[in-house]
């Protein structure tokens, strides 16, 4: 109930810079766009809509990072946090309320992502809706890493750590653009290691309706999610203590 009643406080933080979630939710659907007009205009298939959509789907929840390192690293910057810490709520509270408001911008990006994909000539299928909700679990990895940043770091570091160099990572180690297999099986073992790679191949496998797939990604992507936001816990209760 604590952290319902704080995630009130974040999504009213959220609303108050628009102009951020905008651009979070628009620029991937740009991108969409842009790469959907390339191919119309190329002999070979290069950005292929059923491969590139889940792709660009999870491209734009690396923004979720941004948002989520910032508020946590402005909260720590202010006074907010240091009178919220003379209260009982836990360190789990406090990461619940900064999560909950994230998970429906998540949700609304990837509808909004889905829908211009379908306009552009996606087909129309019951693997979308399995698409959407894969997106959840990677969505939490993102917002994982952005709220254990928030937490170490300070506003400045925190918010350069989770916009270029994360974005950035996440574009050129998830096979959005191209096949991981062309750079070579070294950099391909590397890309496998971290979550990117898994969770495109998790939205492409779900949208396909290939449960098989879905399978041998979901676990990377739910153990990744999971040791992140304990992580982000642990290090809020470490500053709650200082």
């Amino acid at each position: 109930m604590r952290g319902l009643i704080y995630s009130g406080r974040v999504t009213k933080e959220i609303l108050r810079d628009p102009l951020s979630a905008v651009f979070g939710i628009g620029f991937p659907v740009v991108l969409l766009l842009l790469l959907s007009a390339i191919q119309k205009n190329v002999p070979v298939a290069m950005f292929v809509l059923s491969e590139l959509t889940p792709g660009i789907a999870v491209f734009g929840l690396s923004f979720l990072s941004l948002f989520s390192a910032q508020l946590v690293a402005k909260d720590r910057a202010t006074s907010v946090l240091s009178r919220l810490f003379t209260t009982p709520m836990q360190a789990s509270d406090f990461i619940i309320g900064y999560v909950l408001p994230l998970l429906p911008m998540a949700l609304l990006q990837g509808i909004i992502c889905y829908a211009v994909a379908l306009i552009l000539g996606l087909e129309l299928q019951i693997g979308i809706l399995w698409a959407l909700l894969c997106l959840l679990p990677v969505a939490a990895i993102y917002i994982g890493i952005g709220l254990l940043c928030g937490s170490l770091l300070s506003e400045k570091a925190a918010t350069s750590l989770c916009g270029a160099l994360l974005t950035n990572l996440s574009a050129w180690l998830s096979g959005t653009w191209f096949s991981l297999d062309l750079v070579g099986e070294g950099f391909r073992a590397v890309a496998d290691l971290l979550p990117f790679s898994h969770a495109v191949d998790l939205g492409r496998a779900a949208l396909a309706s290939d449960p098989g797939g879905v399978l041998s990604h979901l676990p990377w992507v739910c153990g990744y999610a999971t040791v992140l936001l304990a992580a982000a816990v642990l290090a809020f209760f470490r500053k709650m203590r200082v």
